[in-house]
């Protein structure tokens, strides 16, 4: 593999960058591997690169079908943050943002790591209270989470000038997560397929699979795609919002629910905000990219759908509670928006692992999946490759289900 450096940047300049060598390979599609994962976004690509780097497997097929983080790694808001609630949760979330720091020297692709800190505006005193209960369990599991009075929150976010005393909904406090982080989304699924891809993963675009087969044994024995039959006795099942749709097809039911969450963009302008800013009393978030444009997000469809665009209700709901912070705000024009399909759990904490049908696996139930990505890439190798769960995800299996062991994360955007 090539390395990426300012040594061979400045030595490709020299044919006019026409001799780079490609990111992956384009391979022959085989009849049978020993592992099939479904879905070549961010999830995917981090469990084939784990499974080739720490397990050694490399007869390993991705396939998607669509194009290589064409999906929901490519349609978010790019927040990396460990601040949630549950003792089960915040572990795995602590891992996951530090793989993120090391993430471009590990994969050598510049993935533009940011660490922006997240500042929570708390403008009720149940939030209040609930948040200040999130930083002391977060404490025991070394995330930051400190509180920051109404002067320096504002001082931090000289644009937020609304939410004064005379307001609606008042500025009351701030929380300060110092190990909040952007990242850009589409480099983190080019930098772990070009890393799959090196160690010997094949990766296959265009290739929708269209139902799971099983063997007479009753575990899995394969898939069948638009291109044909291909047979592996390990298959995991990691496509977002779409779970379902392929489960559905075993006869396997998941407690999952799928809805829409849309966000949007505005026009590129100065330097505004440095800092990932979080208003979850009135459900919108917003953080400025380094090309200058705001990104910013809010609630998901009330209903659940497979739309992958946006509800004009929904996106009025989000620029209205925006414009109550960030009135300036009211003067920049919208560039784009989009929307994509989540899965939600019962609850609202991620499904990753076996399941009843031997050989099967799923990583599902991501709300704000992006900031779980290495970690959750991470965890399902090792499910894969040993068959039991890391100690990560051991609460996260599907058995909790069974015996009614919830984890209700409210550290989550969403209470369903």
């Amino acid at each position: 593999m090539q390395t990426y450096s300012i040594f061979s940047l400045a030595r490709n300049a020299l044919s006019h960058h026409k001799n780079w060598e490609q990111a992956w390979r384009s391979p022959e599609l085989k009849t049978e591997y020993d592992i099939i994962i479904i879905g070549a976004g961010g999830h995917g690509l981090a469990t084939a690169y784990y499974l080739a780097k720490n397990h050694g497997l490399s007869n390993i097929a991705v396939l998607d079908r669509g194009w290589l983080g064409g999906g929901n790694v490519a349609r978010n808001t790019v927040t990396i943050r460990s601040n949630y609630m549950r003792d089960q949760s915040i572990p795995f979330y602590v891992k996951s943002v530090s793989l993120y720091d090391n993430l471009t020297r590990d994969l050598n692709y510049n993935l533009m790591y940011s660490k922006r800190s997240m500042i929570d505006v708390v403008q009720t005193y149940p939030k209040l209270r609930e948040i200040r209960r999130r930083m002391l369990t977060m404490d025991i599991y070394g995330s930051t989470y400190e509180p920051i009075t109404v002067e320096e929150l504002r001082k931090r976010i000289p644009a937020l000038t609304g939410g004064d005393s005379e307001s609606r909904l008042p500025v009351i406090g701030g929380m300060v997560h110092t190990d909040a982080a952007v990242c850009r989304h589409d480099a983190v699924a080019w930098g772990y397929a070009r890393g799959a891809d090196n160690l010997g993963v094949e990766i296959h675009q265009n290739t929708a699979v269209q139902k799971l087969l099983r063997g007479a044994d009753g575990g899995i024995e394969g898939v069948e795609t638009n291109r044909g039959r291909i047979n592996a006795k390990k298959v995991a099942v990691v496509v977002s919002g779409h779970t379902t749709t392929i489960t559905d097809t075993i006869g396997l039911t998941l407690p999952l629910k799928s809805f829409n969450l849309a966000a949007f963009v505005s026009e590129p302008v100065k330097p505004i905000l440095d800092v990932v800013v979080n208003c979850p009393d009135i459900g919108v978030y917003l953080s400025q990219s380094d090309k200058g444009e705001l990104v910013i997000g809010g609630a998901p469809d009330a209903g659940q759908s497979f739309r992958r665009d946006i509800k004009q209700n929904v996106f009025e709901d989000a620029v209205c509670s925006m414009l109550e912070l960030f009135p300036s705000f009211k003067r920049l024009k919208l560039l784009r928006q989009w929307g994509g399909t989540l899965d939600i759990a019962h609850d609202a904490t991620p499904i990753v692992s076996k399941t009843d049908i031997p050989g099967l696996y799923v990583s599902a139930g991501w709300w704000g999946g992006f900031k779980a990505i290495p970690a959750g890439g991470y965890t399902l190798a090792h499910l894969i490759a040993n068959n039991e769960p890391h100690e990560l995800i051991e609460p996260f299996s599907l058995q909790r289900f069974n015996h009614l062991d919830y984890v209700l994360e409210s550290g989550t955007t969403t209470a369903r």
